[in-house]
């Protein structure tokens, strides 16, 4: 099976061209592929499909196997991996689980380019104290504080994220923010279905923008996002409890193209039970008695 690897601020993804429909995406495939020892090594993987309405269709997965909402970083990579594919012209429209986007693709080289991606409209901000929840394609939890670097966004994510306030609600992303200046911000995320920090999210540094914007009453609506995996830029307009022409800019690599033994991925689910072949092989080498 063909594979490719991109990535979007150092949040990686492999990447399948599944317009054929032939890779059904299991849970065992996906944890597979994503697996840093084992297989390819990914935050997520995404497949692109055939979509009667659009370009194509973006399907995403967490690492942890199971099909998860809209990616950010993964949006702008599956654009550039269209555009290699030679889907489309520089401005993609395609379909995600959250609904319509489109990205259009500058400064194109070889295997890189600048994506500026339009997520879809927040629907709802919700203050929470000092802190914010909203959904910009996968819901977030943004906490600010002083020094993001000096925080653990592990042992704080999960409190979070598997706490009772959104336990029930299938958990939610967090987000640690700094305000570094006028328009500027320090994030770094901890994403649900990694259960880890990412080196950048998406999703996740758009709805820091927004809430860093409310929170400093700031008329800024073009904020520049440093992540540990580079820069991004979001725009954005305010409309009470609302956000609307969204956009999230940054660059795109793709890593690199390769095969994969597909049996490997978990095609087949049948296991062999070595302990069991060997003894009822009944066959004894010399290396202490063991049956092969």
């Amino acid at each position: 099976m063909k594979i490719s690897k991109y990535q979007g601020c150092g949040n990686d993804f492999v990447v399948v061209d599944n317009r054929d429909g032939r890779f059904a995406a299991n849970t065992k495939q996906v944890t597979f592929l994503c697996d840093r020892r084992f297989g390819v090594g990914a935050d997520g993987l995404m497949l692109l499909e055939e979509d009667a309405d659009s370009d194509f269709k973006m399907r995403y997965f967490n690492c942890d196997g199971a099909e998860s909402t809209m990616c950010g970083n993964g949006g702008r990579c599956i654009a550039l991996f269209a555009h290699h594919l030679g889907i489309g012209s520089m401005v993609k429209n395609f379909s995600g689980i959250d609904g319509k986007h489109t990205a259009q693709l500058y400064n194109i080289r070889n295997s890189s380019a600048t994506v500026c991606l339009e997520m879809c409209d927040v629907e709802v901000i919700e203050q929470m104290g000092d802190d914010f929840f909203l959904n910009t394609g996968s819901p977030h939890y943004v906490h600010f504080c002083d020094d993001p670097n000096q925080e653990n966004i592990v042992e704080y994510g999960r409190a979070v994220r598997y706490g009772e306030l959104f336990a029930e609600k299938g958990g939610t992303n967090v987000d640690l923010v700094k305000i570094v200046d006028e328009g500027e911000i320090y994030v770094r995320t901890y994403e649900r279905g990694v259960e880890d920090e990412t080196l950048s999210c998406g999703t996740g540094v758009t709805a820091a923008a927004i809430a860093a914007a409310i929170k400093t009453q700031s008329q800024c609506r073009r904020w520049r996002v440093k992540t540990r995996g580079g820069m991004l830029t979001v725009e954005f307009e305010l409309n009470g409890t609302r956000a609307e022409k969204i956009s999230l800019t940054g660059k795109a690599v793709r890593v690199f193209e390769g095969e994969i033994d597909y049996y490997k991925t978990g095609a087949f689910e049948e296991e062999i039970d070595y302990t069991k072949s060997q003894s009822e092989s009944g066959k004894v080498c010399s290396c202490g008695g063991h049956s092969h």
